[in-house]
């Protein structure tokens, strides 16, 4: 039911050989459906000007695009990438390692996150600031979740090398995204909005550039 490592297997290659990045092939409804849920919450949270829940929101997502990009690279340069996805599992795959639903759920996994935190931020869980601990149980449960996505018969979740597996994924990815959602709000407003705008004009710089270039 649940995978810690990767073995390294020849098997993994293959499926990730088989993968047909930006492919319209299993493209569906489902597509439009969740597309109009994220773009529901991101709206009613305007409405409400809960500015700080947007803010997370973007900071956890900007991080995630900036690490698919870097596994797509990775990909290109090594022949293959540090996890990916099967054809099987999504109606659209947007880089070697990400697909639509994927993408659209963690543009909101920040909000979930941070919105997962007491009122006052000030307060210690365990001794802890709160927001620590948030990010750090939040990164455990993405982590333990995606090596049951590993596990799954239509490979919903591909690792490829034998040294990566649940330990390296919760320390290096999933820690950070979510310290991204739950710190962002600490910065004073407007070095925070400069922030946010850094980290996508560089995502967006990186796919403006790459894509075209073949190299994600």
């Amino acid at each position: 039911m649940f995978t810690f490592w990767r073995d390294g297997s020849d098997g993994a290659r293959e499926l990730v050989d088989q993968i047909r990045v930006r492919s319209t092939e299993n493209f569906n409804w489902t597509f439009i459906f969740i597309l109009a849920v994220v773009f529901y919450v991101y709206w009613d949270n305007i409405q409400k000007k809960d500015y700080k829940v947007i803010a997370a929101g973007l900071a956890t997502y900007g991080v995630h695009w900036l690490y698919e990009i870097a596994n797509a690279v990775i990909a290109h340069i090594w022949g293959y990438p540090l996890w990916s996805v099967s054809n099987q599992s999504t109606t659209f795959i947007l880089l070697i390692g990400v697909c639509w639903e994927l993408s659209m759920m963690f543009s909101l996994s920040g909000m979930i996150c941070y919105k997962m935190l007491p009122e006052d931020k000030k307060t210690k869980w365990f001794g802890l600031d709160c927001k620590l601990v948030g990010a750090i149980s939040m990164a455990l449960l993405f982590a333990l979740f995606e090596s049951f996505l590993a596990a799954t018969s239509n490979h919903s979740f591909i690792w490829v090398y034998k040294w990566w597996g649940v330990i390296p994924v919760f320390f290096t990815t999933y820690i950070p995204f979510f310290l991204a959602s739950n710190y962002i709000n600490e910065l004073p407003d407007k070095k925070k909005w400069r922030v946010l705008a850094i980290l996508w004009a560089t995502v967006a710089l990186l796919l403006i550039v790459l894509i075209p270039a073949g190299i994600i």
